[in-house]
Parts: structure tokens; sequence; C-alpha cells
């Protein structure tokens, strides 16, 4: 599972990122908003952890930002912002758990097994699609009835979005925007072609096509 670990102060962003790293998450710490939202961007992340107070830009403002931008990945702050009404600014901009300072560590590790039970992202970062199927985002495979179906690197981005905004409805350029770079957007008829080999992995009615609107993952 990987994280990125958003807080800028020194002492709390290096304890709190080795007590993940002892738990065999794989963690990225920053220290600034602007830098968080570039990386967020650039690479795949299972989990965002999210100080409010940081330089540049507020975690509330940057996971507004992201959320406007279909980005769903699970979000957890851990802020000083304990009002009632931090905490529905919070909850409203977009988060799935809030933890007010100080907190334990063990509290932390609970809260993070909660979303990985409720978004379905199992150990070793893999995620069950359906009865028959899942998906390991390390070794970038499909296993369903006991095959192995390797990915390249296209096919994986494109499920690791799919299974990241699970049931909501996603066009071709929703889809291009938030995997690459502008100079590096493949054709929307290469991705369909991606998509459509994908389906050949998955059983026949994980992804569903909306005629003239885009394409719907279905995880129950």
């Amino acid at each position: 599972m990987k994280i990125l670990l958003l807080e800028d102060d020194v002492i709390l962003n290096e304890i709190i990122e080795e007590f993940l790293l002892t738990l065999d998450y794989e963690v990225t710490s920053v220290f600034d908003g602007n830098i968080a939202e570039e990386l967020i961007y650039e690479e795949d992340f299972d989990l965002l952890l999210f100080d409010v107070n940081v330089p540049n830009i507020t975690g509330f403002e940057l996971l507004k930002n992201i959320r406007q931008n279909n980005i769903n990945i699970p979000t957890i702050f851990i802020t000083s912002r304990n009002t009632s009404e931090d905490v529905k600014i919070g909850f409203n901009s977009g988060c799935d758990d809030y933890i007010k300072k100080p907190f334990d560590l063990s509290e932390l590790q609970l809260r993070i097994e909660n979303i990985k039970k409720l978004r379905q992202i199992e150990s070793y970062g893999q995620v069950r699609i359906d009865e028959d199927t899942s998906y390991n985002y390390e070794r970038k495979i499909i296993f369903r009835n006991n095959k192995e179906f390797n990915l390249s690197k296209i096919e994986s981005k494109i499920l690791e979005y799919f299974i990241k905004n699970k049931n909501k409805t996603l066009s071709i350029d929703q889809i291009s925007v938030n995997n690459w770079l502008y100079d590096e957007v493949p054709e929307a008829t290469t991705i369909r072609t991606y998509i459509k080999n994908l389906r050949k992995k998955l059983n026949d009615k994980t992804i569903t096509t909306l005629k003239g609107i885009g394409y719907r993952f279905n995880i129950s």
C-alpha cells in the first residue's frame, strides 16, 4: 500500500513515516501542499494522510481541488484543527476520516485498516474486484479463476484509475487527464483498445460501456 504523507512538522512527519514503514507500507513524505499536489498527479497512491495547516495550500483546499478533478484516493486528515466546524469542513472537502491531534499511532493504524476494508484494499497491495477476480498493485497482475494475467503499464494505469473510481461514470477525457501529463496522453482510440484488452481479463460485466458517455467499473 502506497501512502502520501503531508505533514510540515518535521519531527511528527518522521515519527509517522517510521511507524508506517514498520507496518510495511510504502511512504512518500512531504512538507508542502503544492509539492503534495504535484505528486498526486504524477504518481499512484492508495492513501493520502494530510495535515491541514501546511505551506502554500491548506489540506482542506488541496483535497477539495483533487476531488473536483475526480481523484478519489482515500484521505485521512491528521490535524490540530479540532472544532466541530473544522471537522465539518474536512468532510465536506471529501475526506474519508478525520483524526484530531494529539493522537496515538495505534489509532492511526486502526483508521487505515478500516479504510482498507471499506475501500477493499487488501494487504500487499491487492484488491478484490469480484468473487473470482482480484488485482495486485505491486505485481500488476489480475488473478481470475486461478489464472494470472500480466498487465502492460498503460493497462495497469487504466485499471487502477477504474478501481479508485469504482461504480462511477468516467469519460475517456477523464481517464486521460488524470493519468498522463499533457504531452504523454495516448490517443482516445488507443485507450479504448487497452480497455477492450482489459475486458478480456475480467468478468464480462465488470466494465460497462455507456454509449457516447464513457465507462463504468462495477465493483459490488
